[in-house]
Order: C-alpha cells, then structure tokens, then sequence
C-alpha cells in the first residue's frame, strides 16, 4: 500500500494542532467536553481525496496513530474528552461561510477551524486588480466576529505551484496571481488578530 503523505493536510494537522492545544491549555486533568467546528472548503473536507477518507478535523480530536506516528498522543481526545462537528464543504467560497453557520448551536468549551479563499482566488480573485480582495476580506471578517465561538484558528491559502512558475496552471502571469495570493494570506493575519483580541477580551 501506497504510505499516505498528504503534505498541505498534514501541515494544516501539525499547526492548527499545536494551536488548539495552546489556546486551550489543555492538561490531562481538564475534563470539560471540548467541540472542535471546521468551516471552509476541501483544505478540511479532503476526505473523499484520499484513500482513508480521512480529514484533519477528525484527526485533530482523534489521531489515526497507524497513519501519522508522530502525532500520537496529542490529538484533543488524548487530553480530555472531545467532539467533532463538521461543517466545511468541498468547493465553498467565503459567500457560502454564513450557510455553513446556520443553526449553530454552542454550548461549553469549542473552538473554529477555518480554511476559506482557494476557491475565490480561482473563481476571479486570483486576476484581481481592484477591490475584490478587500470585499473578501470583509466578508471573512464579519463571518468571523459574529461567530459565537473562541478560539478561531485560520489557515492560509497555499502556493499550489511552491514557488515554481512552470507549475502555474491558472492563466494568469505569475506575478499577478502570486501578488494577489500575498494580498489574501495578510487579511488572514488581521482577520486572525481581531479574533485573538475577542478571545482575551472574553476571558480577561
């Protein structure tokens, strides 16, 4: 069998990991129920892309030890008890975030997992020379500061061609899309800031 190498998966599981643990303090002697939310597109709902169906929320509460060894013991479960509700959508733009919301209901301790913008960039956004990266930003922005949730953790959008413009498979120069994916992963920074603000604000 095929070893299983999923690498911006297994980035998303390895920071957002280490993040979930650090916001949440968690020891072995915290027993509350913890609820992890993924919203977003197929950066969290991969599992139909590879052969475990496997997908980093699920491996965030849950670790498959046989896959990632080098995981084991620090997934939620392993530090108390924990849940998953899953939200994201394989294709979602950041106009489909607020569905992704609807009748949510939170109770206890939770934290979001956000992956959003891939899809924009390749619907136009990547091509952009006005304000359609500000009106994302926006967008993501109020999603977020309504969502009744704390902590949000944010990935960013990923280089599919690493830096290689030979890779570069959307029609557009290289030195435009690659400015305009720059332009995007910075409003994730300050999307992510006024998050982190609210969190201390709720519990200072």
């Amino acid at each position: 069998m095929t070893p299983f190498r999923p690498t911006r998966r297994r980035f998303i599981q390895a920071v957002a990991g280490a993040s979930v643990l650090t916001f949440l303090g968690c020891n072995r002697r915290e027993q509350a129920m913890v609820m992890l939310y993924t919203f977003g597109d197929s950066i969290l709902d991969c599992g139909r892309y590879n052969e475990f169906g496997v997908h980093p929320g699920q491996l965030l509460v849950q670790n498959d030890d046989r896959l990632f060894p080098e995981f084991q013991g620090q997934d939620l479960t392993s530090h108390g008890p924990a849940q998953l509700e899953h939200r994201a959508r394989d294709g979602a733009t950041v106009d489909g975030l607020p569905s992704q919301a609807h009748r949510l209901r939170v109770e206890g301790r939770a934290i979001a997992l956000i992956t959003i913008g891939g899809n924009d960039l390749l619907r136009g956004l990547i091509r952009d020379t006005g304000a359609g990266i500000a009106t994302f930003a926006n967008a993501l922005d109020t999603f977020v500061q309504q969502l009744p949730i704390r902590p949000v953790l944010l990935g960013n959008v990923y280089d599919p061609t690493f830096g290689d413009d030979r890779r570069n498979f959307v029609g557009v120069e290289s030195a435009i899309a690659r400015k305009n994916l720059q332009r995007m992963n910075p409003d994730f920074s300050q999307t992510q800031e006024k998050a982190e603000l609210k969190t201390a604000k709720m519990y200072t």
